[in-house]
């Protein structure tokens, strides 16, 4: 591939535009998950999670590690891209 086969242009444009709009995407999803009403909305969600798995038949040990690894990874996305706020 040679240097006029490669859209700079284009790609330079597409990289302007994720840096203009993943650092408010990011907030956003922090504020989300951190405020009073976010909270309320993940309880609910985490409820939901934990009974659809027991309705499925999943024995409650699993679906309460199951439920507990879903937290850990949305906590864990928070706090490597909530700092960037």
């Amino acid at each position: 591939m040679s240097n006029s086969d490669i859209p700079v242009k284009e790609i330079g444009e597409m990289l302007d535009l994720v840096s203009e709009k993943l650092p408010r995407l990011i907030r956003e999803l922090y504020q989300t998950l951190y405020s009073e009403e976010g909270a309320e909305n993940m309880s609910k969600a985490v409820g939901t999670f934990y009974k659809n798995l027991i309705a499925a038949g999943m024995d409650k040990e699993d679906a309460l590690y199951l439920t507990q690894e879903y937290l850990d990874t949305l906590k864990s996305l928070t706090k490597q891209y909530g700092s960037s706020q």
